[in-house]
C-alpha cells in the first residue's frame, strides 16, 4: 500500500461522468482514454461527483466530500474510492447535487481554496442539507478563525 487514496475517474459520453470537482492530487495516472485514477494523500480534503444516465436522462447523481485517510485508519468505503476514506458530506439527487456545487461556488467566491474549508464545515452543510435547512454561509471570518485555530492546535 502506498498510503495513499485512489480514486477512479470515468468518463463515458452522456453516460457516466466521475470527476474530482476540488482537490489536490498527488498523482494521476491515465489507464485508458475514458479512465485515469488519481491520488490524495492522507488529510487531503475533495470533492467527488458521480453521474449516471440512460436513453431517458439522469439515472443518479451524488457528490461526496470526503478526507483521505493514512494506512491503518478507519474509513468508509466508497465506489471507486480505495481504500475509502472519511465522508464529510454525502448528497444525493441534482438538486441536492446542485445545491453542494452553489456552496462550493459561494465558498471560492471569497477567493478561499475549498480544500482549506474545515471538515466541520462540511459536516454542518451535510447535517443541515439532510434536514431539508439552509447550512449557514461561509464567510471570510468564519475561515479567518479556522486558520488561526489550525495554527494553534496541535
Amino acid at each position: 500500500m502506498s498510503g495513499l487514496t485512489h480514486v477512479e475517474l470515468l468518463w463515458l459520453k452522456k453516460r457516466i461522468e466521475n470527476y474530482i470537482r476540488f482537490g489536490k492530487a498527488v498523482d494521476n495516472r491515465i489507464v485508458d482514454k475514458s479512465r485515469r485514477v488519481v491520488a490524495f494523500a492522507p488529510g487531503s480534503i475533495f470533492a467527488f461527483v458521480r453521474w449516471t444516465a440512460n436513453d431517458f436522462g439522469t439515472v443518479a447523481s451524488r457528490i461526496d466530500i470526503l478526507r483521505a485517510v493514512g494506512p491503518g485508519k478507519r474509513c468508509s468505503t466508497i465506489a471507486y474510492v480505495r481504500p475509502g476514506a472519511d465522508i464529510l458530506l454525502t448528497a444525493i439527487s441534482w438538486p441536492n447535487v446542485e445545491r453542494v456545487l452553489e456552496i462550493i461556488d459561494a465558498v471560492e467566491a471569497l477567493d478561499i481554496d475549498a480544500i482549506d474549508v474545515p471538515p466541520e464545515y462540511w459536516r454542518h452543510v451535510h447535517s443541515r442539507l439532510a434536514a431539508r435547512e439552509s447550512p449557514r454561509p461561509y464567510t471570510r471570518q468564519r475561515h479567518d478563525a479556522w486558520l488561526l485555530r489550525r495554527r494553534i492546535e496541535p
